[in-house]
């Protein structure tokens, strides 16, 4: 079990500088007697606070509204203090604030693991592999731009709906250069070099589960057929204007 005591959260306000009819409120974390303050960024005048009960009097709309946002910011302090206490023996009031803030490696984003992916495996894949999971990047980025309009996400919002939904994405997108959309096993493969990002954020603690756990792979198998006598008497007379296909023709039609 956490080694705490206590666990409280109290909205006060403060006086700043000059201001003599606006109070700016805070958010107080004790725990185990131990104080952290965060600064809400909120404002109210002067006889609009409770102080007794740390809450805007009245129930007019902009005392509800400042009231509502008040209990927002008391949940997410409760729900900082439950993933701690999860993953700690001791818990403090200064950590619940910095993950309050997102600052902490439990709020590591996406394009962090692909940062990282990229700068630690550079030395590690061979250049085609890595060239294959830019490709796997940009898909995502694009992604996020078109279905979820956003530059980013937090790792901890990916579920399994973003598998799937990334799944359906490849299938469909079509890119403003014309060019055929992913096939199946390309599409396969793309989530395939995604669920390898994730593994590897779960080796750096941002993560504690892989999604794609639960999700099957369907790789279609290819039967290869012959070339005809006929297919390769043209490919014999067909000379490429590409020369890394003209070489491939000459290594295997000597």
């Amino acid at each position: 079990m956490p080694n705490y005591t206590t666990f409280s959260v109290l909205f006060f306000v403060r006086k700043h500088h000059n201001e003599t009819k606006k109070l700016f409120i805070y958010a107080r974390i004790t725990v185990d007697g131990k104080r952290a303050e965060i600064s809400l960024k909120r404002s109210i005048s002067v006889n609009h606070w409770d102080t007794s009960k740390g809450r805007a009097k009245g129930t007019a709309p902009k005392s509800r509204i400042l009231n509502q946002y008040l209990d927002q910011v008391y949940h997410k302090l409760l729900d900082c203090h439950k993933q701690l206490s999860s993953v700690n023996d001791i818990i403090s009031a200064q950590p619940i604030k910095v993950r309050f803030y997102g600052n902490d490696d439990n709020h590591k984003t996406l394009l962090e693991l692909l940062d990282y992916h990229n700068s630690h495996m550079k030395n590690v894949l061979k250049q085609g592999t890595l060239k294959n999971y830019f490709t796997t990047e940009t898909y995502l980025k694009e992604f996020l731009k078109h279905k979820m309009s956003c530059n980013n996400i937090n790792l901890k919002q990916i579920n399994y709906r973003f598998i799937t939904d990334f799944e359906q994405f490849l299938r469909n997108y079509s890119a403003k250069i014309p060019r055929k959309t992913c096939g199946n096993n390309g599409t396969m493969k793309h989530l395939e070099r995604f669920k390898k990002m994730l593994n590897l954020s779960i080796k750096l603690e941002w993560l504690v589960k892989n999604l794609f756990d639960n999700f099957n792979f369907r790789f279609e198998k290819n039967e290869r057929q012959y070339l005809s006598k006929r297919e390769l008497q043209l490919l014999e007379n067909t000379e490429f204007t590409s020369s890394s296909l003209q070489k491939v023709k000459d290594i295997f039609m000597p």
